[in-house]
């Protein structure tokens, strides 16, 4: 890949796994399987989703960024 990807707490889940399918494995972790069947994966940020499931969306990123960054 010639340019990685930051991403943030402010994007959408749908726009993230678009752009690195790999990021699933974390958002799996914090917010379970339902989250790939749930119609708000297209709408919803890392952020509205992290204050639902009660987890730390800087935490989430931050785990995201460095599977964008190692792949």
């Amino acid at each position: 890949m010639s340019q990685a990807t930051t991403f943030n707490k402010d994007m959408n889940i749908g726009e993230i796994l678009d752009a690195r399918p790999e990021a699933m494995k974390v958002i799996e972790k914090y917010f379970g399987q339902g989250c790939f069947t749930c119609p708000g994966m297209r709408t919803e940020s890392i952020a509205f989703g992290a204050t639902m499931h009660n987890v730390d969306p800087d935490k989430m990123v931050e785990e995201i960024n460095a599977i964008s960054e190692s792949g």
